[in-house]
């Protein structure tokens, strides 16, 4: 049967786990901001936050990969990486792709409104 966005995304979120917003601020090594530039300049970024949006995710994270990001291929298999987007759902895909590609990575819980709600730092 197939399956649209809504199934995708609950199935990605069978197979991840999830944190606060507060946890990812304190436990992360990486928080990974999977939102595309123009979410950014409109909704606010993160400090310190490594942006890959979700469309080019498989490319930066592989560590044999020509435009492999280096802060982010440098926790493949030691490190967590906290995923954040919008409102959760790219977040979700993006840390089931990166689990299946060896990284411990998790949600944040609410995205960057649950960012905002917990009154963390929003840049922008």
């Amino acid at each position: 049967m197939p399956m649209g966005v809504k199934e995708l995304v609950a199935e990605a979120r069978k197979h991840v786990s999830s944190v606060s917003p507060a946890e990812a601020k304190e436990k992360a090594d990486l928080i990974l901001d999977v939102r595309e530039p123009p979410e950014l300049e409109a909704n606010g970024r993160i400090a310190g936050a490594l942006n890959v949006p979700r469309g080019v995710l498989e490319t930066r994270a592989d560590p044999e990969s020509s435009v492999a990001e280096a802060r982010l291929t440098a926790l493949r298999g030691s490190g967590s990486v906290h995923v954040l987007c919008g409102s959760g759902g790219r977040a979700a895909m993006a840390a089931h792709t990166l689990s299946r590609m060896g990284y411990d990575a998790a949600v944040i819980e609410g995205g960057i409104a649950g960012l905002r709600e917990a009154g963390l730092p929003v840049e922008g």
